[in-house]
């Protein structure tokens, strides 16, 4: 076998000895990559071809490359949201903005564990651009979820041999500020059963009395819009989950539920379905009024000319009714929560609280959409009186 290292003589009349090895294959073009070594002495010069060797051998060979982090995120979208859905794929690029923003230029060979805490902190205090003001920090779990995405995208830079372990790894979100998360997260309640029962006695009279109860008895928003009449049987009293309509990056989706525990049928309380009837009547009733004007969609949730709605709409229109009702502003989501809480700490089942909630996992639902509020805690107080009297 010939000598890999061979003796040049620069043009000054200096020695060197170089080798040139083959270490694999070039990603993006499938062809043989190359790397040249070029040293002073010829001890120097074997010695750096037997540890490329070695390591080529091993599967721990990392080349040197001018890749950016903005290069390895595209490349990391571009394998990650194949055959997703259309919001994931948008989440993902929505984590992953940040990185880009703040790493896309550095090269993903020089990236360390400090330039990933210094994102981390950037994005707690100062990166937010919309959905809020401006120059603020993000939330705990926006940070979370981008950190997850850049240990990913690193992990693909390993398997690719670009980098020999994922400095992301040792990064973390600071103690303090998770201590801060979570009692900003703990000040945000649910309705209690006063606020609930003083909404509704608002709403009773108004056009969307029923689909504010629809939002009151567990269902999520995008479940709410997505909702079609073919799904409820008013005889039966009845009501199908199996389609979701909202909103991603301006643009409509449709799709069937969340997941199999997501695609449920439930029993319709009466005052709900009771209120349906009305609804449904009253649709009849508009559809009528505007002659051709109507555009019937088949779902329950539309407006005054039957066009679908999507969840901003619900949403707007939910906060004007709080308004209105002079009760708490609340998410819709935590109208959910305030549902669910309050069939939990009423004597329901856990196992049934979450098969209404449309969940496959119990434990989910009790850590995150059980609130023990004070009407539940003093029925606590009030067993224990019975224990200690």
């Amino acid at each position: 076998m010939a000598d890999p290292i061979k003796k040049i003589t620069l043009a000054s009349g200096k020695v060197r000895y170089r080798f040139v090895i083959d270490v694999g294959l070039n990603p993006d073009t499938g062809k043989r990559k190359q790397v040249t070594g070029t040293f002073d002495t010829v001890t120097e010069a074997k010695n750096e071809y037997a540890r490329l060797r070695h390591e080529r051998a091993a599967g721990t060979l990392v080349v040197p490359s001018k890749m950016t982090m903005a290069h390895l995120v595209n490349a990391w979208l571009k394998e990650a949201t194949v055959d997703v859905e259309a919001a994931t794929k948008r989440s993902y690029e929505d984590a992953m903005r940040y990185v880009r923003t703040r790493l896309g230029d550095k090269p993903v060979q020089e990236v360390t564990t400090a330039d990933v805490q210094e994102l981390i902190e950037w994005m707690l205090t100062s990166a937010r651009r919309i959905g809020g003001k401006p120059g603020t920090g993000l939330s705990v779990r926006t940070v979370d979820l981008t950190l997850g995405r850049l240990r990913a995208a690193l992990n693909m830079a390993i398997r690719d041999r670009l980098v020999v372990r994922n400095v992301a790894d040792y990064a973390k979100v600071p103690r303090q500020a998770r201590k801060e998360d979570k009692a900003r997260r703990r000040a945000r309640k649910p309705w209690n059963e006063d606020e609930v029962k003083a909404f509704l006695a608002y709403c009773a009279s108004g056009r969307l009395y029923a689909v504010m109860l629809l939002s009151l008895i567990g269902l999520r928003p995008a479940e709410v819009c997505g909702l079609r009449w073919v799904d409820i049987d008013l005889e039966a009293g009845t009501l199908s989950v199996e389609w979701t309509r909202t909103l991603v990056a301006g643009v409509v989706i449709e799709k069937d539920a969340k997941s199999t525990a997501g695609e449920r049928g439930l029993p319709l309380p009466a005052p709900v379905l009771a209120a349906l009837k009305v609804f449904h009547r009253r649709q009849a009733k508009e559809r009528l009024a505007a002659g051709e004007g109507y555009k019937p969609s088949g779902r329950v949730v539309v407006d005054e000319l039957g066009a679908a709605v999507k969840t901003d709409w619900l949403r707007r229109r939910a906060y004007e009714l709080m308004e209105a009702a002079e009760v708490r502003r609340v998410r819709l989501y935590d109208a959910r929560h305030a549902c669910l809480s309050w069939m939990a700490n009423n004597g329901v089942p856990d196992t049934v609280v979450s098969a209404w909630a449309g969940h496959a996992d119990l434990s989910f639902t009790k850590r995150t959409y059980v609130h023990p509020d004070p009407q539940s805690l003093k029925a606590g107080s009030d067993r224990l009186a019975d224990l200690l009297g």
